[in-house]
């Protein structure tokens, strides 16, 4: 199956994440999700066939999802809007998003429902996560009382994000701005878990990314996908042990499998692990939305 790990349009040179190109327009950027896969911050040498795809079509669902409660940076995801010389240009349909360009927060705005990853590690050892004191006795993977605010510092390229206080992104960012986008991702954060149980997912933590423009702050960046998130299936779902997830999951074991470093070059993913994982981002493309992934 054919992937796109990178983008060349024209002569203009993109800058390039981990997954994303993305193309400087002036007042507006072109986001363009290739099917790169990154697992313990390392890019493999092979990507997930139709992923970058997949992530696109999830954001531009929640965009509109949300639409009605928070403003956000798309513009458009149809080519036949974008400026030359991407206009029209067949690499591009279906992984790609006219934006605003924002000054983005320096931070990562993770809410958290369950009691899982780091935060389960924290847990056992110390009764809190993040900062936050939680009640003895929970399970791992148990769902809190209520949904927790835990900011990270946005990693460079290759690095780790690292876990903050509350107080802390007040330093970052200020209180009045760190309030605004706490209390909004949670609102988010409800409201989408709310929708994803409906169709059969449990959204057990995210992030969200900030910008301002023009004196708001607006949601940014991709939303509520299997790169940010946590989703698992409710009827799997129990308490007291890892879960089954929408992710790249079987990417991560077969790493730990092969004893893979976590650092250097990215491997060589067999093709049944592309593929298996793939089948997981479009079947969580597919239960939240209702529509049939178009291959």
């Amino acid at each position: 199956m054919e992937t796109v790990l990178q983008t060349n349009i024209s002569d203009i040179e993109p800058s390039r994440g981990k997954v994303r190109d993305i193309y400087d327009l002036g007042d507006e950027l072109l986001i363009v999700a290739s099917d790169r896969l990154s697992a313990f911050d390392v890019v493999m040498a092979n990507g997930i066939p139709y992923k970058g795809k997949v992530l696109t079509q999830i954001s531009l669902f929640w965009f509109d999802f949300l639409s009605d409660m928070v403003e956000h940076h798309l513009i458009s995801a149809d080519i036949a809007d974008f400026p030359a010389p991407f206009c029209g240009c067949p690499e591009l349909a279906g992984r790609s998003m006219l934006v605003k360009k924002v000054k983005v927060l320096p931070i990562e705005c993770v809410v958290r429902g369950y009691l899982a990853g780091s935060g389960w590690k924290e847990y056992l050892a110390d009764g809190t996560v993040c900062g936050h004191k939680l009640p003895a006795g929970l399970k791992q993977c148990e769902k809190l009382p209520e949904p927790i605010f835990t900011p990270a510092t946005k990693a460079e390229l290759g690095d780790h994000d690292e876990n903050i206080s509350v107080e802390r992104a007040a330093e970052i960012i200020g209180k009045k701005k760190a309030d605004y986008v706490r209390n909004r991702s949670i609102e988010i954060f409800k409201k989408a878990g709310e929708y994803a149980e409906t169709k059969g997912i449990i959204l057990a933590d995210t992030k969200f990314e900030w910008g301002e423009v023009d004196g708001k702050i607006i949601l940014i960046d991709e939303v509520l996908t299997p790169d940010s998130s946590r989703f698992w299936p409710v009827d799997k779902y129990e308490t007291g042990r890892d879960q089954e997830s929408y992710d790249k999951q079987f990417v991560r074991n077969y790493l730990e499998s092969i004893k893979f470093d976590k650092s250097g070059p990215g491997v060589e993913l067999p093709a049944d692990i592309r593929e298996k994982t793939a089948e997981k981002y479009i079947e969580a493309y597919e239960q939240l939305t209702g529509k049939t992934f178009e291959r």
